[in-house]
């Protein structure tokens, strides 16, 4: 004990939060690079920015990205809990159902199916996931330096904040804008990176 504890040094307690900032900060950026020859983005992407529909998906999917970054912060420690994350993300989820059924219920039922449905339903959250796996490595890979005990989870939560940085990348290119859409296919994308993330947690950081 003595030998170990010979020339300790404090820790410095913000290198994980400054890690996971610069890795999702890559991640978007690697989703850009992929994005952009892939589907490019919309046309009329300097309309959008004046169309509130795009502010609400973006806003959606920050605050996912927020609630896996606090997520996998604490999680990344032994014997931390996510309660902020939790929560945030819960009410990130809890928000756009609100809205989605908002929308639904102030429509015609033949309107619904569309709204719903859109026009990229079977591409939109496979790109979000293809997207999101780049960001979703680096993290992981920098997770495995720290001591994450419940790894599955600690994977999941890498799984949430790429999903949610790389749905936000893709917002730039979707021009669809409607709530259910995005609270439908928009979440199916990121809970398919968050459940990747599991699985692969679960082997890669196991120690």
């Amino acid at each position: 004990i003595t030998l170990l504890a010979r020339d300790a040094a404090p820790v410095d307690r913000g290198i994980l939060p400054r890690r996971l900032s610069a890795l999702a900060l890559a991640g978007a950026a690697a989703a850009l690079v992929i994005m952009v020859p892939w589907i490019g983005f919309r046309p009329d992407l300097p309309d959008a920015f004046a169309d509130p529909t795009f502010w609400m998906k973006a806003i959606y999917t920050v605050g996912l990205g927020a609630a896996g970054f606090l997520l996998a912060e604490r999680l990344s420690r032994p014997g931390a809990n996510g309660r902020l994350g939790w929560t945030i993300a819960a009410a990130c989820a809890a928000a756009i159902a609100a809205l989605a059924a908002a929308q639904l219920m102030t429509m015609p039922s033949e309107q619904m199916p569309a709204a719903i449905m859109g026009g990229s339903w079977d591409s939109c959250p496979l790109l979000i996931f293809v997207l999101a796996l780049p960001g979703l490595a680096a993290i992981l890979w920098t997770m495995r330096r720290f001591a994450p005990t419940r790894t599955a989870l600690a994977g999941a939560a890498a799984g949430l904040l790429a999903g949610g940085v790389s749905a936000t990348v893709y917002g730039l290119h979707c021009d669809e804008n409607t709530a259910p859409f995005v609270a439908v296919w928009y979440s199916v994308g990121v809970a398919l990176t968050v459940v990747a993330g599991a699985i692969a947690g679960s082997r890669v950081l196991r120690w």
